[in-house]
């Protein structure tokens, strides 16, 4: 499809005309809303905007019924981060990534700083990866499907990787926490045998514990108990006032282009591996940006540069995620899963033939990708204004209400009573973790990441008859695996060799002094 192309240039005008038809256009802006509100309320994901709104789209054209998915998931994805910030309770699950690095900026004033890095680098992100879904999604497609089980189990590795590199303090204590997360995901019948494990007789432990119930209560049920032990160490601690969210943006934007580049082309990877998806590479992202941080010591302490990356990663990936829906049909995250179905529905057959037959229509989804993440900029400085009111609420009023909301979203998301007795435990546990300095990020890691983890691992064992050597006998296979190694090979190479070295006259552990080398 040359650009120069006089078909181009009439799909391209035709594809205007639908997306600038007034119906469509306020689709989208109804999307959108209704996007920054789900996105916005701890408990509720993009996933759950998207499959609210499919009974919708049954009375819709094509494409006002995928802009209205578009638009609602980026919308989303970007206002979860908004809690976050603001309460140390993030909206979506690939929030969770850079939570606690969000709400220590604001803990120190600089939250104004903290919601317009997340918004103006998910714009970014977000135009990145349409572009790459409109230049190269055919070629991007094509290299997602040479990933197997092999490839696949050295990328989560990759991931869990990560867990370490953003523990702040002890890495030690962010390893515990992540076996903790992999303990937890073990529980129930999602596994390769269906075999129920660590369910102790009770059914509703069958279906494992669920991510979303677990989040809202490591995160917020952990905040409340917080704040009903030591209430008066939290009075006051996030009254930050938030200005213009736009200001010094520019600067951002000079100061870490690598990490924006870098958050961008690695969210649009990540997001066109089935199955991955912006969790993960949110997770990848921020570990990434630590590791090549010329501040790495600042990270966790409420520090700008991991939300830069992370933001711009994790709504690239939902661009990404679409390469492989569209050219193949295979779902890149839970979200295209859904829109897969509602394109079979609107007779937009997927395939590598879905660009010359239904032309105009691919045009427009492309063309609402970019509006939709145009309209993030303004959309989410007026959500800004309405939610920086949370700050002026006294905390004694803010957590019941805090509280309420999570059991009633918790609830609301299996009509379950047993989600909500999961939801309270997990913040029982997320708060004895975190007042012993374990960290909580590693363990909702391990929750993502588990499950994955295993399947492909035993996958991988079963083609491979137990020979282990299978997993290096592809060339990416073998690459990711390198580097999963090396990854976590180096700490203890490093600690071997400064014990085996003789003290030159102090104490000092090379491990911890990053200057010293070995």
């Amino acid at each position: 499809m040359s650009h120069g192309d006089p078909m181009f240039m009439s799909n391209l005008t035709a594809a205007l005309g639908q997306v600038t038809d007034p119906f469509v256009l306020g689709v989208i802006l109804v999307a959108a809303i209704f996007g920054l509100f789900v996105g916005a309320i701890p408990g509720l994901s993009a996933t759950m905007a998207v499959a609210l709104l499919v009974p919708v789209t049954f009375f819709m054209d094509p494409v006002p019924a995928i802009a209205m998915m578009v638009t609602s998931t980026a919308m989303a994805i970007t206002s979860g981060d908004v809690p976050g910030c603001l309460l140390r309770i993030p909206g979506t699950p690939s929030s969770a990534a850079y939570t606690d690095e969000a709400y220590n900026m604001t803990r120190k004033g600089l939250a104004d700083q903290a919601l317009g890095a997340s918004i103006v680098f998910s714009f970014v992100g977000g135009l990145f990866g349409t572009l790459v879904l409109i230049t190269c999604a055919p070629m991007l497609a094509n290299f997602a499907l040479n990933f197997s089980s092999y490839e696949f189990f050295w990328l989560v590795v990759l991931g869990l990787s990560c867990a370490i590199v953003i523990t702040p303090a002890s890495q030690l204590k962010g390893f515990v926490s992540l076996l903790i997360g992999l303990l937890l995901a073990c529980v129930g019948m999602n596994n390769p045998a269906a075999y129920p494990r660590f369910t102790f007789g009770n059914e509703d432990l069958m279906n494992g514990v669920t991510l979303l119930p677990m989040m809202v209560g490591m995160f917020a049920i952990a905040e409340v108990l917080r704040y009903a032990v030591n209430s008066q160490d939290n009075l006051g601690e996030v009254k930050a006032k938030i200005g213009n969210i736009f200001t010094g943006m520019w600067t951002l934007t000079k100061k870490y282009p690598a990490s924006i580049l870098r958050g961008s082309v690695l969210g649009t990877i990540v997001g066109a591996l089935p199955g991955a998806g912006a969790d993960i590479a949110a997770w990848m992202s921020y570990g990434i940006s630590k590791k090549f941080s010329k501040e790495p010591e600042k990270f966790g302490t409420g520090h700008v540069e991991g939300i830069v990356e992370a933001g711009a990663s994790n709504n690239s990936a939902l661009a990404g995620a679409w390469i492989p829906a569209l050219v193949f049909g295979i779902p890149g995250d839970s979200i295209t899963a859904i829109v897969v179905g509602v394109l079979y529905m609107k007779n937009l057959t997927p395939g590598p033939m879905i660009f010359t037959t239904n032309a105009v229509e691919m045009y427009s989804i492309f063309l609402v990708f970019i509006i939709a993440n145009i309209m993030m900029l303004p959309l989410g400085y007026a959500l800004v204004k309405i939610a920086r009111n949370v700050l002026q609420v006294p905390r004694s009023l803010l957590m019941p209400i805090i509280l309420l909301f999570s059991i009633v979203g918790t609830f609301s998301i299996n009509n379950s009573p047993f989600d909500v007795i999961i939801m309270m435990l997990m913040g029982l546990l997320a708060y004895v973790m975190e007042e012993n300095d374990f960290p909580i990020a590693p363990a909702v890691l391990g929750v993502v990441l588990g499950g994955m983890l295993e399947e492909n691992f035993i996958s991988s064992m079963i083609k491979a008859d137990g020979d282990f050597s299978m997993f290096f006998s592809r060339p990416i296979a073998a690459v990711l695996g390198v580097v999963a190694i090396l990854i976590w090979a180096i700490p203890l190479i490093k600690l071997f060799l400064g014990k085996s070295k003789p003290p030159a006259g102090g104490n000092e552990d090379p491990v911890t002094k990053p200057g010293i080398t070995t």
